[in-house]
This record gives C-alpha cells, structure tokens and sequence, in this order.
C-alpha cells in the first residue's frame, strides 16, 4: 500500500517483481539499480541471501515521476525467491504491494513454472486479502534471445488470457531489453491510479 510521508513530501510505492526461479527478476533489478541515472537519489542493492536463492530490494527517486502535486514519488522495487520451499518468504514481500511485474520464463520447457508460478501469486494475494484485479501488473516476457522458446502469443495464452489483458513486453534483461520498457508501464499504471483516486477523493 503506498505511503505518503507529508514530511519529505515522498509517495512511497512499491512494486515486487515475481515469477519463477531464475527468469530473470534478478538480473532485472540489477539492471535497474546500475541504470538509475541519477546516483544520488538511489538506494543500495541489499541482497537477503538463503543458501539457494536470495530476495533483492532497493528504492530509487525518479526526479520527473510526480504522482500528486507537490510530491515526488519513490519506487521501492523487490524481488521474490523463486523457489516454492520460500513461500513464507514471498508472501512477507508481497506485504504492502502496489504494483507487480510478473517475470516469465520464454523457454518451451518453462511454460509449467510460469503457469504455477502465476498461480502461486494469485493464492499468496488471496492469502493477504489483496484482491488481484485491483493491483496494477504487467508481464514481462524474459529470455527473447535464448534457442527453444515459445512464442509471444501462446505465452499470451497462458498467461494474459483474460477479460482485461494488461500490457506485456518481450525481454532480454541480459541485455537491458525490455526492462525499463516494462518498469515505465507499471509506474504509468500505478501513477494513473493514484491520481485517479486523489480526483474521486476531492470530489
């Protein structure tokens, strides 16, 4: 849930990364954190370790991201362990989302863990009493460049086959393909939101 500290004039959101074990949420924030251009308004990369996969968060300050008049709004970005045995561990950092960006896997022989994957996020936000269809999201398809992988429309299948389909972008976040594109289009959707309600609030 955002949080608007009056006192720094800050909107703080925060927006998890998620999908399935080594798909690429990773090497997504790492090419955020490396890319953000301005140092000074950028958080520290922390790591929380496990002896076999690791959650990574930090918080950045885009200096033309404004969400309500007068604040600046900063992005708190966090990674889930990929693995089913930290479930525990996903939902503490599903607390509190506001916006996710789903990583999936575009190799033929991943399609089975991006679909529970996906599942899974579905069950943990029942768990919390979030209501999915009011969080923002995007899919990010990750790998692009790799042999074997399955195509965008049937990845669309799978996962955006719905009433409402939301936006979806092809990745290499290798390569910083697709990363920003992705991250752009759930800070536009989460900003809309906000500003959105502020209208329904004052009027």
């Amino acid at each position: 849930m955002a949080i608007i500290n009056q006192a720094t004039k800050e909107l703080q959101v925060k927006v998890v990364y998620y999908g399935p074990g080594k798909g690429g949420k990773t090497t997504n924030l790492e090419q955020v954190h490396s890319n953000v251009q301005n140092v000074r308004e950028r958080g520290k990369l922390v790591s929380l370790a496990t002896s076999s996969d690791r959650t990574l968060f930090f918080d950045f300050l885009p200096v033309e991201a404004m969400a309500i008049k007068g604040f600046k709004t900063k992005f708190q970005l966090y990674t889930v362990p990929g693995q089913v045995i930290y479930n525990t561990t996903r939902q503490l950092v599903l607390r509190g989302v506001d916006g996710i960006v789903f990583v999936a896997d575009s190799q033929y022989d991943k399609m089975a863990e991006n679909v529970e994957s996906f599942q899974n996020l579905e069950d943990n936000l029942k768990t919390l009493r979030l209501n999915f269809p009011d969080i923002p999201y995007v899919l990010q398809y990750n790998k692009r460049d790799l042999p074997n992988i399955a195509p965008i429309e049937y990845m669309e299948f799978l996962l955006n086959n719905r009433e409402v389909q939301v936006p979806s972008f092809p990745s290499v976040a290798s390569k910083c393909e697709g990363v920003f594109e992705a991250l752009n289009m759930i800070t536009r959707l989460l900003l809309n939101k906000f500003i959105n309600e502020g209208a329904r609030k004052t009027s």
